[in-house]
């Protein structure tokens, strides 16, 4: 696929959701009424940073969250975006500084909208999550100390999601998931965004060591239960 193509069939499944229609999505779909809005960075997906407007006499809920409307291709597996969020709420339920999954008020965790684009009908599995402040990692300084928490707090998160369980769990099992780290070989096909430097000869030579020296020993590892989501 060239770079061309690859960016239409970006265009093609990613979300174009405006401000307004963002808007008039939270009240229909959560019921709730959006007094500031602000796009999000994302890759497939289109996410916003909601406020809400709150009566002066009322101080349950959240003010802030983040709207997370998923790409056609991702909309199309409603189970694992179900699993996702249940187990969000799993790892909050265990002390996790995770978001919190909202319910719409259909009390589902997500809701299918349809859209018509002009040309055709397209449908977009919808979520609202409570907005968790923070900075990315690699805005901060990065120290030994710093290093060692997230390790542990990733052993933590391994060990506590051997207790998660959940019927449609089989449905995180993706071949060909270019997320999970066991399909590194399949960036392969992508090295052609690196253009020919020197970058590129170190893409290449990880990829080559890890089909020599990772994926040769891939039966001495423990696979892991929850593949990455976008």
């Amino acid at each position: 696929m060239s770079s061309v193509e690859e960016q239409q069939s970006q265009a093609f499944t990613k979300p174009t959701f405006s401000e307004a229609q963002a808007c008039a999505l939270v009240e229909s779909v959560f019921g709730l009424k959006v007094s500031k809005i602000q796009p999000l960075p994302s890759y497939d997906d289109q996410n916003f940073h909601i406020c809400i407007s709150r009566a002066e006499d009322t101080t349950d809920g959240a003010a802030e969250y983040v709207l997370k409307v998923s790409n056609t291709e991702s909309s199309k597996t409603p189970d694992l975006i179900e699993v996702q969020s249940h187990i969000i709420l799993f790892l909050r339920a265990a002390g996790f500084p995770t978001a919190s999954v909202c319910r719409t008020k259909a009390d589902n965790l997500t809701s299918l909208v349809s859209v018509d684009s002009g040309s055709e009908i397209k449908s977009h599995l919808v979520r609202l999550m409570t907005y968790l402040p923070g900075r990315p990692i690699a805005n901060i300084p990065v120290s030994p100390q710093l290093l060692y928490e997230i390790g542990r707090l990733a052993a933590k998160l391994d060990k506590t999601l051997e207790k998660f369980h959940h019927p449609k769990l089989s449905s995180l099992r993706q071949e060909n998931f270019i997320w999970n780290l066991k399909n590194i070989p399949l960036l392969e096909k992508y090295l052609y965004a690196l253009g020919q430097n020197r970058n590129r000869e170190i893409v290449e030579q990880v990829i080559q060591l890890f089909k020599e020296k990772v994926m040769t020993k891939f039966h001495h590892f423990r696979e892991c239960e929850y593949p990455p989501g976008r």
